[in-house]
């Protein structure tokens, strides 16, 4: 037996083995741990996989499929115009309700097409932190000022990341420049405005399916809330006429699926993940039986979904044991978290950074949690870190971006965006 190739294999046994030797079952705090890592998987498998991976896997999959890796390469690769690039990256997220989970299938979507890392590391953190209904809910919440510090500071950092990320990782990002240079100009295999509706489409399903519902029962937001699966629905059976139209799919098949979802959608009025999963369920059956493009797109759909979901899933339960659902306690006392990030001091604002850093935050869930921990005595300064840090990362989110773009360039980005909010946190703490 060669022990040289065998080592590893022996630590990993004798550590899993050492770790339930050692497991601390009846103790109250760790059984509870356990309760609400479990917990929070099943709210996260009820509340977004359904409604929001599952499409973001679809536009992500669209993204491999439809747009050429020229035109990805033309208008954000690490030759494409920096200002039209990092401007296009760093506001995204004003139409993209999306949190820090969602976004990684259409990361992955670009950043495999060919996106140079500037600009796909700028769109990773824009994605989840310039959410404009979040912007304004932290407004009228927590206070115009850190509202505005908010939406300023994270159209601002999406781009210092990522100008920094290009910076560090330049010698990568020239050869990857070299290669845009050799590529020929991106061929029209359909017309730009028919990729732009369709594209459209699915965004917009993703973004009304996941619209939620504000504070007071009145204005805009509310109005849009209250006819969310209308708009919803129509832009899906638009979505169905476009697939079959433009890309060649069968009526008879997309009536098929479009039937049982309506009749479900009657039938469980107050449940709609049934009707929605029905659709997404028969979407997925035609793609994958059809042929050509529309079967490859999803076989590329397919790839994201198990490259990224087991690691997500993973990630939501380690988040879970450790720090708990907002309003329950983890391993981790949340006292401890709050006693942390008073004040205004380096330690607490680096502190909020962190902590924001590996918990989860579902989109809008990180307002009512600091409005708590503001009331509980967290000073503004650090309140300001953790929201700049926390939509945009997790530990699910670190563990997914590390199997798409590497091991350093995950660690330098996660640094960057702890350290930028730490230091935006000191100077909005210092003023106000």
């Amino acid at each position: 037996m060669d022990w040289k190739s065998e080592w590893k294999p022996l630590l990993y046994i004798a550590g899993f083995f050492l770790i339930i030797f050692y497991l601390p079952l009846g103790t109250p705090r760790f059984d509870n741990a356990v309760i609400e890592a479990l917990a929070l998987a099943k709210w996260y498998a009820r509340e977004h996989v359904i409604l929001c991976l599952l499409p973001a896997f679809f536009i992500a999959g669209a993204i491999a499929v439809f747009i050429s890796r020229e035109s990805v390469m033309k208008y954000l690769g690490p030759a494409a115009n920096k200002v039209l690039a990092y401007g296009v990256s760093s506001v995204s997220g004003s139409i993209l309700a999306v949190c820090s989970c969602t976004v990684l299938p259409l990361f992955a979507g670009i950043y495999r097409m060919g996106a140079g890392l500037g600009p796909a590391t700028a769109f990773l953190y824009s994605g989840p932190a310039i959410n404009v209904l979040a912007i304004i809910l932290t407004a009228r919440v927590l206070g115009l000022e850190i509202g505005v510090a908010r939406a300023v500071g994270a159209v601002l950092f999406s781009i210092v990341v990522g100008l920094l990320m290009h910076l560090f990782f330049r010698q990568d990002e020239d050869e990857k420049a070299k290669g845009a240079l050799q590529m020929p100009e991106p061929g029209v295999e359909r017309p730009l405005r028919q990729n732009a509706i369709y594209f459209g489409l699915m965004v917009a399903i993703l973004v009304f399916a996941n619209w939620g519902r504000p504070d007071e029962a009145s204005g805009l937001w509310y109005h849009i809330y209250s006819s969310k699966w209308i708009i919803t629905s129509l832009a899906s059976l638009l979505l169905a006429l476009v697939l079959i139209r433009w890309f060649d799919i069968a009526w008879w098949k997309i009536v098929l699926v479009a039937l049982p979802a309506a009749l479900l959608g009657n039938v469980f009025a107050n449940e709609p993940l049934i009707p929605f999963a029905a659709a997404v369920i028969g979407l997925a059956i035609i793609t994958g039986t059809d042929r050509g493009e529309s079967r490859e797109w999803f076989a590329q759909t397919w790839d994201f979904a198990k490259q990224i979901l087991p690691l997500l899933l993973f990630g939501v339960l380690i988040a879970g044991l450790l720090l708990g659902r907002p309003g329950h306690e983890g391993i981790i006392p949340s006292g401890w978290v709050t006693a942390a990030v008073g004040g205004n001091s380096l330690r607490a604002n680096l502190f909020a950074s962190v902590a924001g850093a590996f918990m989860y935050f579902a989109t809008l869930t990180e307002i009512p949690i600091l409005e708590g921990l503001l009331g509980a005595g967290m000073g503004k300064g650090p309140a300001l870190a953790l929201l700049l840090a926390g939509p945009a990362l997790s530990l699910p989110n670190m563990l997914v971006i590390r199997s798409v773009m590497g091991t350093k360039k995950t660690v330098l980005f996660v640094s960057l965006v702890v350290i930028l909010s730490t230091i935006c946190g000191m100077i909005y703490g210092s003023i106000f």
